[in-house]
């Protein structure tokens, strides 16, 4: 399976509540770092430099690896995010479930709220776990991200490190692209609640 997948299976083994819109920019995040490990590209002052061809098959990754930009200049790491992550939460539920690696949950919250599917007990399912156990850097950074867990101290030395500049770099425009949807949820909010009170009069 794809750091995304397995990624996704992460969230959904969780307990805590992860919006879908952080959850679809850390996959694109995660495609990207898939692509960097394959060779596919490479990351230069903030852009995405397409290189040798992809070999991750014809799933999800495969997509992302067909909708880069492959003229100068190239894509900004950050629109990359935007662009591949809208909507990709969905489209890897619809896919693992599809797959047979997600089924109906029996019991407890999602943490997806009325999304009522966990992950079945299969071969790739079991790897993500052991990913996860095994406290995979990228993995661990991209579920920290989007709030699978908390921020580890700088002073734990079992605290996971990404040792790839490049990793480094897309990881870090994830989470500046889920402060940045934050943002945007918490401005809307007080402007709701502005025109709320608008229409309520003093």
């Amino acid at each position: 399976m794809s750091t995304a997948e397995d990624l996704f299976i992460t969230v959904m083994d969780g307990e805590r509540p992860v919006g879908r819109g952080d959850l679809s920019l850390a996959l694109a995040g995660a495609e990207l770092i898939d692509l960097i490990g394959e060779g596919a590209v490479t990351v230069r002052d903030g852009r995405i430099v397409p290189g040798g061809p992809a070999t991750l098959g014809d799933g999800l990754t495969g997509e992302a690896a067909a909708a880069l930009t492959r003229q100068a200049p190239y894509e900004w790491i950050e629109d990359w995010l935007w662009r591949r992550g809208d909507g990709l939460s969905d489209a890897y539920q619809a896919a693992l479930e599809a797959s047979g690696e997600l089924r109906p949950r029996r019991s407890g919250r999602s943490p997806f709220g009325g999304s009522r599917l966990e992950p079945a007990d299969t071969p790739a399912s079991r790897r993500a776990r052991d990913r996860w156990s095994e406290r995979d850097p990228v993995l661990s950074a991209l579920a920290t991200v989007v709030g699978v867990e908390d921020e580890p101290d700088d002073r734990d030395e079992d605290a996971p490190g990404l040792d790839d500049e490049a990793v480094t770099t897309v990881v870090a425009a994830v989470h500046d692209a889920v402060m940045e949807l934050e943002a945007v949820r918490q401005r809307r909010t007080i402007e709701n609640a502005a025109f709320a009170n608008l229409w309520r009069g003093p």
